[in-house]
């Protein structure tokens, strides 16, 4: 008889595999020297990334920040069209918290309760035109931009730039954006 192993399903199963993600390995911690939260605020389009796997089979992913002044957090609306740009439209609400504020380049974010989880601000363009969110571990890594596209000459410079600060590179993949 073969042994099998346990499946564990459920919450549980997401907190460990983050939590194991998170855990280990290099520390990158370098983030931008600051960033304007009001410019930073608006839509952002997924271009590239290491993402997680809530976003399996995500095209037109769109990342909408908007400053709570209320509650002194980020409102974030996380939406994507699931396995092609006209497939079923989903949405992730989260919160975020400013954790560094000398840089404003350190959130905590919240997908769900009770969890935070560290959202870096590594790289961004001086007129906000594109930026790129890691995590501390590395594994994650997202390239944004104010537009669905990204030339491959700028594509280039990021990396670049992000090689330049030791973040690593590879495995990333490209988020289809086709909007009409």
């Amino acid at each position: 008889m073969k042994n099998k192993k346990p499946k564990i399903t459920g919450p549980l199963s997401l907190l460990s595999m983050l939590l194991f993600t998170a855990c280990g390995g290099m520390n990158y911690t370098k983030t931008v020297d600051h960033v304007d939260i009001q410019k930073f605020m608006g839509t952002w389009y997924v271009i590239t990334g290491r993402t997680s796997f809530l976003e399996e089979g995500a095209t037109n992913s769109v990342e909408k920040y908007t400053w709570n002044e209320a509650d002194q957090n980020i409102d974030i609306d996380f939406s994507f069209h699931k396995d092609s740009p006209t497939g079923p439209l989903k949405s992730i609400p989260q919160k975020a918290w400013i954790f560094n504020s000398q840089t404003n380049a350190h959130w905590k974010v919240q997908p769900f309760w009770p969890l935070k989880f560290d959202y870096l601000v590594v790289a961004m363009d001086p007129n906000y035109e594109w930026t790129v969110i890691g995590v501390p571990s590395g594994s994650y890594i997202w390239i944004m931009a104010r537009t669905p596209e990204i030339s491959d000459a700028k594509m280039a410079e990021i990396m670049s730039t992000l090689q330049a600060v030791g973040y690593p590179t590879d495995g990333m993949s490209k988020v289809i954006q086709q909007w009409k």
